[in-house]
């Protein structure tokens, strides 16, 4: 599938990975679409579509799928950006995590992510085919899910239910035409690890093996971009993260 004037619905497009990979998707010629909690997207960031919503809340969603089909129409491309990370020990100093924390990463990461692939699964599925298919769906896991670290147990359950849903997705949805894949990035610059202080960048980023940096969201947006075009790729999880594995701490 081409880019140029595909629309292409981003959630948590308003920073981090989902940020860059909007404006990557921009660049090319996409109409793209966001979804995010953040109110706007940052100034002199310009998307042909933004809405304000939670991920996690069903009518939130269904209305606002709705009101981009309305605006600009419906998405041949879906990419799951939006996600929390923190970082909380099951057993801490101060007694067990409050099973609420436990809760919000999975409703954020796993259930919100979902969320978004039912309602615009749905749309799609009674588009006409462009060279056989429908549209293609891009979920973001991350490396925690098969090598999680202490502190890591939410995050790292969550994204392994992303990993799991993966194969089982573009089963179901291959009746249509919809292929599914996910992303599993490693250390990626984002805000998150660019705002710690640059000893522990440095430590973090010595970790990998090759190249010895952090990804960058464009390396994201274009494994991405190369997803949507490479018709035999589905059901795939795909690592980015510069052969990096992660250890216990």
């Amino acid at each position: 599938m081409l880019i140029d004037n595909q629309i292409i619905l981003i959630t948590g497009g308003a920073s981090g990975i989902g940020l860059g990979t909007a404006q990557y998707f921009k660049a090319q010629g996409a109409r793209v679409a966001v979804l995010d909690r953040a109110s706007a997207m940052p100034a002199g960031i310009e998307v042909d579509a933004f809405i304000s919503c939670d991920v996690r809340d069903e009518g939130q969603i269904e209305q606002a799928v709705s009101q981009i089909i309305n605006t600009i129409g419906t998405p041949r491309v879906l990419i799951n950006c939006a996600g929390i990370a923190p970082a909380k020990r099951m057993v801490g100093k101060e007694g067990p995590m409050p099973l609420s924390n436990f809760k919000d990463v999975i409703e954020i990461n796993l259930i919100g992510t979902f969320n978004v692939m039912r309602v615009v699964t749905h749309a799609m599925s009674v588009l006409d085919p462009i060279d056989g298919e429908r549209g293609v769906i891009i979920n973001t896991a991350s490396i925690a899910a098969f090598e999680g670290q202490i502190g890591q147990m939410a995050y790292s359950a969550s994204k392994g239910g992303v990993v799991a849903m993966t194969l089982p997705a573009a089963r179901e949805l291959s009746q249509f035409g919809i292929r599914v894949n996910t992303i599993a990035p490693g250390l990626i610059a984002t805000p998150m690890l660019l705002n710690m202080p640059q000893e522990v960048q440095d430590s973090l980023s010595a970790t990998i093996p090759y190249p010895k940096r952090f990804g960058k969201p464009s390396e994201y947006a274009a494994l991405a971009e190369h997803l949507i075009q490479n018709q035999m790729i589905n059901g795939e999880v795909i690592r980015l993260d510069g052969a990096l594995r992660m250890q216990p701490k």
